[in-house]
């Protein structure tokens, strides 16, 4: 049985507030689904979510805008490089066209057979819509953006990871994630991630000897982690306990991100991989179900240094 069910989010370090939130809800269309602050160390960041209006799992985009403490990384190999969201098949021509119209460089390409649309996020972070015909969910309509249904994204096809040694990655994937080879091409490989309800995620490995090592710290301009969804706590553990069997030993012990329960782990391709599952609240746990992602919210654990954060966050309208 897979321990893992699709992606629960994808998660970057951009670099100003303002335009991250415009990117995601004015351009891509996604909604505002969390705005809180990054539960770890002390710096005063945001912690920005993006998704369908109610959240759903796989379709949560999140980043951590660093542009005001001035903390910028290196795009690299041994890292993951492109985030990955799913389109209906035929609706790539609309984004190449609504991109470039916002500013927004965007071409048509091809991969693995899929027609996908590749632009780049404002701190560089490469994106691309994929037209993905096994993908059923209902695509995300913002009509006050004017996105409909007919082309709305409908959450995360997957993630493109860069690596020197494909083989000790590819190894990692069949045997300790659990997913499937679909393809393989003269730049890597394709592998498609375990889901309950059909085939819609993928992640793509991209083989890369010559660009630098990629930063692996939170900072400006790169990914951070791809996170994929085990539905329940018991898969957390028994996934946890499938890959320091075999000898992965490096998976975190579990941490409270107030909406869902995480663990990490360095992949032997150099990105980092988050194992997530959601808390029966969900984003409800600290706003009301019907106006998530509207207040700047804190965990409990910050809410005695709330006035000294929100000081130190950039100014932004949200």
């Amino acid at each position: 049985m897979a321990l893992v069910s699709g992606y629960h989010h994808l998660t970057m370090s951009t670099h100003g507030v303002q335009e991250d939130y415009d990117f995601y809800t004015k351009g891509l269309g996604l909604y505002s689904i969390k705005r809180t602050v990054l539960f770890d160390g002390v710096i005063p960041v945001y912690h920005l979510y993006y998704g369908s209006p109610a959240g759903d799992a796989s379709t949560i985009i999140t980043t951590f805008p660093f542009k005001k403490p001035g903390i910028f990384g290196r795009r690299g190999t041994n890292q993951s490089r492109t985030i990955m969201q799913s389109i209906p098949v035929g609706a790539a021509d609309f984004w190449v066209d609504r991109l470039n119209g916002m500013g927004i460089p965007a071409v048509k390409g091809e991969r693995f057979g899929l027609i996908r649309v590749s632009f780049a996020h404002p701190c560089g972070i490469p994106h691309e819509l994929v037209e993905n015909p096994d993908d059923t969910r209902t695509p995300i309509a913002n009509p006050a953006q004017g996105v409909s249904g007919a082309h709305g994204i409908r959450g995360i096809y997957g993630g493109a990871v860069a690596v020197m040694d494909a083989g000790t990655m590819e190894e990692f994937l069949e045997h300790g994630m659990q997913f499937r080879r679909e393809g393989s091409d003269d730049r890597g490989s394709m592998w498609i991630v375990p889901e309950d309800n059909g085939l819609h995620s993928a992640l793509e490995i991209v083989i890369d000897r010559d660009s630098p090592q990629g930063t692996w710290t939170l900072a400006g301009g790169t990914i951070h982690h791809l996170a994929f969804n085990t539905g329940n706590e018991e898969n957390q553990y028994a996934l946890k306990a499938r890959l320091e069997g075999m000898g992965y030993t490096d998976v975190s012990e579990q941490k409270d991100r107030n909406y869902f329960k995480s663990m990490y782990m360095r992949s032997p391709g150099g990105a980092l991989f988050e194992l997530a599952w959601t808390v029966p609240e969900g984003w409800a746990k600290d706003e009301p179900a019907d106006a998530i992602g509207k207040s700047l919210v804190f965990p409990p654990w910050f809410e005695d240094r709330r006035a000294e954060m929100e000081a130190g966050l950039e100014p932004a309208q949200f």
